[in-house]
């Protein structure tokens, strides 16, 4: 029997009150999340200290920072490789400087990984963007191994043969992967269970999400409530169990409102129940 933490994601922008959003998780039954932070502005000593007093009173574990950068970023197969992440040499030095911010950010709140969409990274190595994506990286997995961190891949936007290549690339031993059981799918880039004989053994966080795949060339594939997609979910889980995952079940559900709560506590109790027949 699998006995993994369960975990959420949740938003930290302007203007939340991130004690009221942690209490909500915590009557959820759930004792630890993803911290998200889009806004590179907030990755100062004021929101770190906003953070830390919304941890104190409620008791709630952040076990990664999720972090966004800066720049136009859209979501679909057309314009996304231009925009999303690290691989577009217009915006590298820029993300790259917003992800140490984050790294130094995390370490104020005493959290040891960071989790970025790298974005569409080339399957030829030969490809500049992908030696320059690959450079850039290894010049952040130094900055956050002197302060003992580690980097995660978010997985979606390119193979798993191609991530593995980009790993060991790197070259660093502090690089692992949030595997995202949906974006796979959502991407058209692999089968989820599949993909955990490429690159399990990096797998260091995870999101538990589900979804189906591309059928429109230019737009993702629809995410869908847990266990009503195409994931597999529960061989999943079994399948880490196997590879000896010990990290926490991060639930993300990419909507709002009552609906969204009514998802991640279905998606809670599945967890559950899964663990348990695994």
């Amino acid at each position: 029997m699998m006995n993994n933490k369960i975990g959420v994601q949740v938003n930290f922008s302007k203007g939340v009150n991130l004690t009221a959003s942690f209490k909500n998780v915590i009557e959820m039954d759930i004792t630890s999340c993803q911290l998200c932070i889009w806004d590179e502005s907030m990755l100062t000593k004021e929101y770190a200290d906003q953070v830390n007093e919304a941890v104190a009173a409620t008791g709630i574990e952040i076990t990664t920072v999720w972090a966004g950068w800066d720049g136009p970023c859209e979501w679909n197969f057309t314009d996304g490789p231009a925009t999303i992440g690290l691989v577009p040499p217009a915006y590298r030095y820029s993300r790259l400087c917003a992800l140490k911010k984050a790294s130094e950010f995390a370490r104020m709140i005493g959290v040891k990984k960071v989790v970025t969409h790298v974005g569409f990274i080339p399957e030829n190595p030969d490809d500049p963007n992908f030696t320059g994506t690959v450079a850039a990286l290894r010049d952040l997995c130094r900055f956050m191994s002197e302060r003992e961190q580690y980097f995660l891949f978010e997985t979606g936007q390119e193979t798993p043969v191609t991530m593995l290549r980009t790993i060991q690339a790197i070259g660093m031993d502090n690089v692992g992967i949030n595997f995202d059981t949906a974006n796979l799918i959502l991407y058209g880039k692999a089968n989820t269970l599949d993909a955990l004989d490429v690159f399990g053994q990096y797998v260091m966080e995870t999101h538990i999400k589900d979804g189906l795949y591309p059928t429109d060339g230019m737009q993702l594939g629809a995410e869908t409530p847990a266990g009503q997609g195409k994931a597999n979910l529960p061989a999943v889980i079994k399948k880490l169990g196997e590879l000896g995952y010990t990290g926490t079940l991060t639930i993300e559900r990419e909507i709002t409102g009552d609906q969204q709560k009514k998802d991640i506590a279905m998606a809670r109790d599945l967890l559950k129940q899964w663990m348990a027949e695994a």
